[in-house]
């Protein structure tokens, strides 16, 4: 009896602790420079959030290692929820290319999805796709592409075009998009396989040209421009994810709760509409579809980077 009513007791203070949440600010932590989609959608709820709940909610970049940097930051905090974490498809690349990660991937559970967004394969010398491939047919490991990091969504979505192509082309990390984007504006690095959020304006003013895009259905904001597996890799498809996550831990009336504030702000028809001109289509899910998600894409990330022995060291 007295087992049971420690349970009851244990289960009754998690309700009433969610129901007071928050009584503080809350910190989104993003392990990338400001201006991707996880910076992008994360900004977006925080702000949403600070008008549900009467409480700052507040976003910290802290970029480096391809995101890891920040989740083991987060993965550390105490599961109150009172620490989240923004991430994107590259969360699920960690542990398929860093030894060492500061953190085990179940130290985190999923809150949310947030959204989805397709990539755009873009280039400032290149007019079209079968260009860019013939060029690295012709010249093995002189054609270069650029990404946000090593394992990075914008990384591993180069990385299967890559292997489905089968060309050899030399991979260019940096610290976030932006610098990505701004170097293969210039030139410098041959092509990116872009977000379309940070790459449309680019090639709406003609600075860069689109390639292709990374879904198997052209995109609304680049209807002309092909899907990469029309303009010649035939069944590519690579898509970019965003999503929040929590520390291991998380009492399940909280996290329930964080879950269904979150989804309430994804589906309203204002973060849709200021989300679309960028390309990024609200996706809420429950914590355990995101999980699902994460685990399958973790799979296929470690596959790609054990065939192309790709490495953080």
């Amino acid at each position: 009896m007295r087992t049971a009513f420690f349970i009851v007791a244990a289960l009754v203070a998690e309700l009433c602790a969610a129901q007071d949440f928050p009584a503080k600010p809350v910190r989104i932590i993003v392990g990338f420079t400001p201006g991707g989609g996880p910076d992008i959608t994360a900004r977006h709820v925080a702000q949403k959030l600070t008008e549900v709940w009467g409480q700052q909610v507040l976003v910290e970049n802290r970029p480096g290692a391809g995101g890891t940097v920040a989740a083991g930051q987060v993965a550390r905090a105490a599961p109150d929820g009172y620490t989240l974490l923004s991430v994107s498809s590259a969360h699920a690349v960690g542990a398929a290319i860093y030894p060492k990660l500061p953190y085990e991937m179940k130290d985190l559970v999923g809150v949310t999805q947030t959204g989805t967004s397709k990539y755009v394969l873009v280039s400032a010398q290149f007019k079209n796709l079968q260009e860019l491939l013939a060029a690295a047919k012709a010249r093995p490991g002189h054609i270069n592409f650029s990404s946000a990091g090593v394992g990075s969504g914008t990384h591993f979505a180069a990385e299967i075009l890559k292997s489905r192509a089968a060309i050899d082309v030399v991979h260019v990390p940096f610290k976030g998009i932006p610098e990505a984007l701004t170097d293969t504006m210039t030139g410098r690095v041959h092509f990116f396989m872009a977000p379309i959020a940070n790459a449309l304006a680019a090639v709406k003013d003609g600075r860069l040209t689109a390639l292709g895009v990374s879904s198997l259905e052209r995109d609304a904001l680049l209807p002309e421009v092909p899907t990469v597996s029309e303009a010649g890799v035939a069944g590519y498809q690579s898509v970019l994810w965003f999503g929040l996550l929590a520390p291991h831990g998380v009492p399940r009336p909280l996290l329930a709760k964080l879950n269904a504030d979150i989804v309430k702000v994804l589906s309203h028809p204002e973060t849709r509409a200021r989300w679309a001109p960028i390309g990024i289509e609200p996706t809420p899910t429950s914590p355990e579809q995101f999980d699902r998600t994460i685990r399958e894409d973790a799979a296929l990330f470690t596959k790609i980077a054990r065939d192309a022995q790709i490495s953080a060291n």
